[in-house]
């Protein structure tokens, strides 16, 4: 792995708005099989691991997400038609429904539950 920080970051505006103020702190060069650990102040964890074919995205959707506080979400930019998978910090769901009324995003499907997962999957085996 390497790790170069970025002092100062690059700031830039996102948002259909363009009022959000982001920041760039670091690149992170990871070779196959590592993997970093990204923390919250409440406890929560999301995994990013390197393999020679590509990423794992996240931690398992039904599994160690939500073990970490987190909950995986599928949305759709309604302007850009878009679609991202987000994670949402548990007992954070209301913040995270003003961002999609403000952003204009709209929730395909929550991915932390096996309900959830099972439907996706059956909707996916019927086509």
């Amino acid at each position: 792995m390497h790790f170069e920080p970025k002092n100062p970051p690059r700031t830039f505006t996102i948002g259909s708005q363009g009022k959000i103020q982001m920041k760039d702190c670091a690149s992170i060069l990871l070779h196959p099989d590592e993997q970093v650990t990204f923390k919250t102040e409440s406890g929560g964890e999301y995994d990013l691991a390197r393999k020679d074919w590509g990423f794992y995205a996240t931690p398992s959707l039904n599994g160690r997400l939500p073990s970490f506080g987190l909950r995986g979400v599928l949305i759709k930019n309604r302007e850009t038609n878009r679609f991202f998978v987000l994670l949402v910090e548990k007992g954070k769901e209301a913040l995270f429904d003003d961002y999609c009324h403000i952003e204009n995003l709209a929730v395909v499907a929550w991915l932390d539950c096996e309900e959830a997962l099972e439907n996706l999957e059956k909707k996916l085996d019927d086509q």
